[in-house]
């Protein structure tokens, strides 16, 4: 029974991310002293596990987060597919009054499964699921790659879980993220199916809270 092992990450904390500003595909923001912190914690946690590729997304802030591996010489690729969905006018906005309503409506809407309603100038949800689904394709077609790190964003993440694991898109905010966060899935080949074995895991930030 073939089974890939992937370590999927959040990118770490950016100034955006502190400030509450709405980053999407559209900022391409730096890691901050906290996020790259937590970048160095997860690889002091994590430098034993032998990857054999890394992934990240077109922007800069995964490689930042995945950089402590890629300086130990493990290959990696950028798969533009695994980018943070498009947030289209909302990014690079602190969201006011107006755009809270616009963001709680535009969720609410997702929720009640109307997942094909785009953001203004954005991605729908549908939208990233069709360009994540040729990025997951590209990572499974490397079965000699058991085991692999994939660092991505926050509601890209929420999407991929869903469909990953044969849930609607509309159960997207069911899942847990947070800055530097671990989910770890086993994908089995025989029966092409995910599983998750950890969800959410920021166990190896403590460090970080103790210093």
């Amino acid at each position: 029974m073939q089974q890939k092992t992937i370590y999927l990450i959040r990118h770490g904390e950016t100034d955006y991310n502190r400030r509450g500003v709405v980053q999407g595909s559209g900022v391409d923001s730096d890691l901050n002293d906290m996020g790259r912190a937590q970048a160095m914690a997860f690889f002091q946690a994590y430098q034993h596990v032998p990857f054999q590729k890394i992934y990240i997304s077109g922007l800069r802030r995964t490689f930042q987060t995945a950089e402590p591996f890629i300086e130990l010489g493990i290959p990696f690729e950028k798969l533009t597919g695994l980018n943070e969905i498009s947030w289209g006018v909302m990014e690079g906005k602190v969201p006011g009054n107006i755009d809270n309503e616009y963001y709680r409506n535009l969720i609410d809407a997702w929720s009640s499964g109307n997942t094909a309603l785009p953001t203004d100038g954005g991605e729908s949800p549908d939208q990233v699921v069709s360009r994540q689904k040729v990025a997951i394709d590209s990572i499974l077609s490397h079965p000699d790659e058991e085991t692999v790190l994939v660092a991505m964003h926050g509601r890209a993440m929420r999407i991929l879980l869903c469909w990953l694991t044969n849930r609607p898109l509309s159960m997207m905010d069911h899942f847990e993220h947070s800055n530097l966060c671990l989910y770890k899935l086993q994908y089995d080949y025989d029966t092409a199916a995910f599983t998750i074995e950890i969800a959410n895991d920021t166990s190896h930030l403590l460090t970080l809270a103790l210093a």
